[in-house]
Order: C-alpha cells, then structure tokens, then sequence
C-alpha cells in the first residue's frame, strides 16, 4: 500500500474529519423535516436516492479494488463482511421497502459499529482522495440513513428487535470464525485488531473478542434506553391525565 503524502494524510479531528462529522447529523435532521412536510412518493423518491447512494458508492468501490488489487487480495480484504459492509445493505433494504427486520438491524450494527469507525477512522489518506469519500460515504451514510429512518421515516427499535440484531451479530461472529481461516482474511478483526485509534482493542487478541461482545451489548441498550424513557414518560403523562 503506498504512503500519502504528508500533507494529504488523513487527520483525526481536523477540519474535514468535522465538516464530515457535521453533515452526517445535519444530512437526517434536514431530509426528516422535509420528508414530513412533503407527500409519499418524494420520501420514497429520496429513500431510493439515498439506497443507491450507499449501494452505488460499494458497488464502485469493488470495481476499483478489482482492477487495483486482484481478485485474490480483494477476496480477504474487501468483501462486505465487516459489519459496516453488511449494514450497507440491509439499511438499503430498510429504506426501500420499509422493512422493520432491516431497519432493526441497521439501527443497532450501524449506530453501535459503524459510529464508532467514523469517529476513529482506519484511514490513511484525507481530502479530497477517492478513498476519503469511499469510506465517509459509506460509513457516514449509514448513521445519517439510520436516523433519517428513525426520525423521518418514524422507524422505531425494540427490546425484541435488540435481541434479533444481536443474534444475528452472533451469528455473522459464527460463520466468519469459518470463513476467516478459509480465506486468510481477517473479517471482523476477528484474527487481529484493527490499525485505528479506537479504544475498544486495549486488550490483546483474543481477549477482546469477548470485550467487544460485551461492549457491543451494552451500546445496544443504551441506544434503546432513550425509546424507553420515552415511552414511560408518556405512559406517566396518560396517567395522570385520567
């Protein structure tokens, strides 16, 4: 992998990293309020957009790493089976055909994962390099179409839905701890930890597998705590309306 120029490398916390940060929350927060003054096709309309928004930037991101890298290098490094990979998808799938498994899914994977990489970027390169764009798209897309979901489309995560994403991160854990050997690959930083900043690796492999599970549980709940303290505030106010 060739070395970015020194004045082209990638800054954690500099101003693009924040312009990008900023957008990421401003992005949802501007479609759901038009989204809910306009009718039903132009919200589907901007689902569909913003579906083949993230799809497309993948899609475009296997053709260049094909031609660059080979099909060998590509099969253990650049298939979509890191989480982030995988919740490209499915919120595409939520988006478009409002699907609740989906979009629950996408909400817990992508606010619990993939939050987290665009706040410790594995990231070499900065502005405005393709790779730059490829991976703020992706990873950035998600959390914005997650909340543009929740808040727009008015998608809401349950107690059942948390345990149903976690199965299902239990099970992608299972089938990669096959598919990892097979491919020499290292999906889902299963076989060694990432090279970024963040601070859930402190623990030496593969102690913080069981770390990260845990962890993982815990974000879970705490995204979902704020849907519960709502509804039990407005469980409290209908009571004492009585």
């Amino acid at each position: 992998m060739t070395v970015p120029a020194a004045g082209n490398a990638f800054v954690q916390w500099g101003i693009a990293h924040l312009v990008v940060l900023g957008l990421v929350v401003a992005t949802p927060v501007l479609l759901s309020v038009f989204a809910r003054r306009c009718s039903a096709s132009v919200t589907r309309a901007i689902c569909l957009v913003f579906a083949i928004l993230l799809v497309g930037n993948v899609a475009g991101h296997w053709i260049c790493r094909l031609a660059t890298v080979g099909v060998e290098e590509f099969l253990t490094r650049h298939l979509p089976l890191h989480i982030c990979g995988i919740t490209v998808f499915v919120l595409a799938a939520a988006l478009v055909f409002r699907n609740e498994r989906a979009y629950e899914v996408a909400f817990f994977w992508g606010l619990a994962g993939t939050a987290n990489a665009l706040l410790t970027p594995q990231l070499e390169v900065g502005f405005p390099e393709y790779l730059f764009f490829h991976f703020f798209i992706g990873h950035g897309g998600i959390v914005a179409g997650v909340l543009f979901a929740t808040w727009g489309l008015r998608m809401r995560p349950t107690f059942a839905s948390l345990l149903r994403a976690y199965g299902w991160l239990a099970a992608l854990f299972a089938v990669l701890l096959v598919v990892n050997p097979l491919l020499g690959s290292n999906y889902m930083f299963l076989k060694e930890p990432p090279q970024s900043a963040s601070p859930f690796f402190f623990a030496p492999w593969p102690y913080y597998i069981p770390v990260l599970a845990a962890v993982g549980f815990v974000f879970f709940c705490a995204l979902l705590a704020p849907f519960k303290v709502a509804d039990w505030v407005r469980a409290r106010r209908r009571q004492s309306d009585r």
